[in-house]
Formats: C-alpha cells, sequence, structure tokens
C-alpha cells in the first residue's frame, strides 16, 4: 500500500504525503457491523481539502474524515480515490477504510488559523462521514464541535442515520452559523436498494432521518441521487419516490442522475453485468462520450422531479445567514465512547 500517496487528488499526491507512514496503525474488530472490514487508522497532517477548479461541486472547501465507504454503493464515484494507495477499487474500497483519527483537532487549528476567513466547508461530498465506522471512531462530534465554536457555515450530506447521535450538536451549531443538511435518497425501490446500496440504511430509514430532523427546527433537504437509468427512472418510480421524499417533510428535492467516473464505472458495470445483463449495452451507448448521461436525459428527469415537487408541495430550500458567534457558555463534551489507540471525495 503506498501510504505516501494518501490524498485527495494526483496533484496532492505528487506535493507529499499527508501523513508520516509509520503512524498508521491497522485494525479489524471481531463484531457484526464490522466483520471483514479493516481499518487504517492514521495522523494526517491536513484535514480542509480545496476542490479541485474543474469541480462541478458548488463549495470550494471539503473535510473528509474517512476514506472508503463500507456502504459499497456499486455507482461510488469516490472509488477512484482508493487507487492511489494501490488498493482495489472494488471490494477494497468497500472494507479498507481509512480513519483519520485526529481530524477534529486537525480541524479546529485550522478555523483558529488567520489564514482562514471562515468559507462555507462540505462534509460528506466524497465518502459518507455518517458511514459505520462512525458509530466506533465518533469524529463528528470532534469535527462540529469545532465548526460551531469558530461559527463556520458547514453543510453535511449523509446516507447514514448516525447523524441523529449528533442532533443537539448541530442545533447549537445552526444557532451561530449556516447549517445545511441533506440525505441522500435516489429511490425507495428495496429490491434495487438492496443490491445497489448494500451497507445502507434503508431508504424507508434515510426518510425517518429527514422527518427526525425536521421535526427537531433542522431544515433538511433530500438530494435524489442517484437516478439510475432504465433502474429507478420510470415515471411511477419517480412519483412514487418524490411523494415519499415530500411525506417526510423535506425543505427541497435535487436530482441527480448517475454518473460513471473510472473506477466506478467498472464496478457498477461488473455489477450491472451480473443483475442486469440486458441492460449493458443500453448502459454502453447512453455513456459512451463519457461519465455523464446525455443532457437531454438529464433535463427530462430534472424537469419530471421538478413537476412532481411542485405537485407535492415541496419548496426551495432557503439558506440562513451565518451569524459569528461567542464561546458557548457550557461547552458540550463529546459522547462518551471507545477511545482509539494510538497511531484511518464530491457528489454521490
Amino acid at each position: 500500500m503506498r501510504w505516501d500517496n494518501l490524498a485527495d487528488n494526483t496533484a496532492k499526491a505528487r506535493n507529499g504525503a499527508l501523513f508520516a507512514a509509520d503512524a498508521v496503525t491497522t485494525r479489524t474488530f471481531d463484531t457484526p457491523e464490522f466483520r471483514g472490514i479493516t481499518f487504517h487508522e492514521i495522523r494526517a497532517r491536513s484535514i480542509v481539502n480545496r476542490v479541485p477548479g474543474a469541480s462541478r461541486m458548488p463549495f470550494e472547501w471539503t473535510v473528509n474524515p474517512y476514506r472508503g465507504c463500507s456502504h459499497a454503493c456499486v455507482y461510488c464515484f469516490a472509488r477512484k480515490t482508493h487507487s492511489y494507495l494501490d488498493l482495489d477499487t472494488g471490494l477494497g474500497f468497500d472494507s479498507q477504510i481509512v480513519v483519520k483519527i485526529n481530524a477534529g483537532e486537525l480541524l479546529n487549528r485550522h478555523l483558529a488559523s488567520r489564514q482562514w476567513h471562515g468559507a462555507h466547508i462540505a462534509m460528506g461530498t466524497n465518502v459518507d462521514c455518517y458511514q459505520r465506522a462512525e458509530g466506533r471512531y465518533r469524529l463528528m462530534p470532534g469535527i462540529i464541535t469545532a465548526l460551531r465554536d469558530h461559527a463556520n457555515p458547514f453543510s453535511v450530506l449523509t446516507k447514514g442515520t448516525l447523524i441523529l447521535r449528533d442532533l443537539e450538536l448541530l442545533r447549537q451549531a445552526a444557532e451561530v452559523t449556516e447549517v445545511g443538511i441533506s440525505v441522500s435518497v435516489g429511490f425507495t425501490d428495496p429490491g434495487l436498494w438492496r443490491t445497489v446500496e448494500p451497507g445502507t440504511p434503508s431508504p424507508e430509514r434515510r426518510l425517518d432521518v429527514v422527518r427526525t430532523l425536521t421535526d427537531n427546527g433542522i431544515g433538511c433537504g433530500v438530494l435524489m441521487a442517484p437516478v439510475i437509468p432504465f433502474l429507478s427512472d420510470s415515471p411511477d418510480q419517480l412519483r412514487t419516490t418524490v411523494r415519499a421524499i415530500a411525506a417526510a417533510g423535506a425543505t427541497s428535492v435535487t436530482p441527480l442522475v448517475l454518473h460513471l467516473r473510472p473506477g466506478a464505472r467498472e464496478w457498477f458495470m461488473q455489477w450491472l453485468g451480473e443483475h442486469h445483463p440486458h441492460l449493458v449495452r443500453r448502459y454502453d451507448r447512453m455513456y459512451a462520450d463519457g461519465a455523464y448521461a446525455p443532457t437531454w436525459y438529464q433535463r427530462r428527469i430534472t424537469r419530471r422531479v421538478h413537476e412532481l415537487a411542485a405537485e407535492f408541495g415541496i419548496g426551495p430550500a432557503h439558506r440562513g445567514e451565518a451569524r459569528r458567534a461567542s464561546a458557548p457558555e457550557v461547552p458540550v463534551p463529546l459522547p462518551d465512547g471507545p477511545t482509539p489507540g494510538p497511531t484511518q471525495l464530491t457528489l454521490l
């Protein structure tokens, strides 16, 4: 494994390591939820990453406390990042998880720097920061606490229900700065979910997260991603999904059609050949020109979802104003839990 190449892009990899190669501790845990998963704990040298200028993402900075994801979504475009470590982008991405155990400490130091001017930080846009590993490593409470204490605007995108553990911290942060929460629910078909997103909570449970956040005064949008051509894009399927999103109280719904970048494309097409071989030729044609579906198809899906959203009464998201905060009167302690021993990506 090329630990010296742990970086968010090849340019960063060329510019040097993000942590010392001798500061890696590899662990396995013989519990049902972690069986078959290997964790590589590292003490990272940096945690705030700049999004490449060519990216389509609507933000400039990200924090990724993990690399690799046990959600095992067959379409995940972040799979390519595992190749920088000479790790497999298929099963290796699902089961070899890098954990940046000092993420909260690093972020707090970064936000306190005079060079930092309080730009928005996005999380969960590469791999899910509330994947299963977070239940053990508890990195997000420290990260959210740092963002709250510095009144730094941020957003979280997740498929994980574990975000509800941090509900009180999110509520406190929302009192002093702009906080955006989105849950990813591309479809509600249980059969499709079990094969294409096998490590995630069910779509129904994710919609329960939306409902709970909304009930507690934290507006939550839904990224309807991915819409999978020929598998989740029929008029009835789109209607069923948008209706369920509206019933959960989502503030907005944003559709995103499946895109297949190198690394993810190969893994997805292998899955497609095993589960839906009759669609392989259609996908070869649809994605013949690159990672993205044809513009006409993307526009058709977007238009239909927006029409359904209007029909079911889902309004646009309203982003609040960031506010500078003084230090909290009573610091919120991190939740109790096991302490790790010494020295572990863009949209869906």
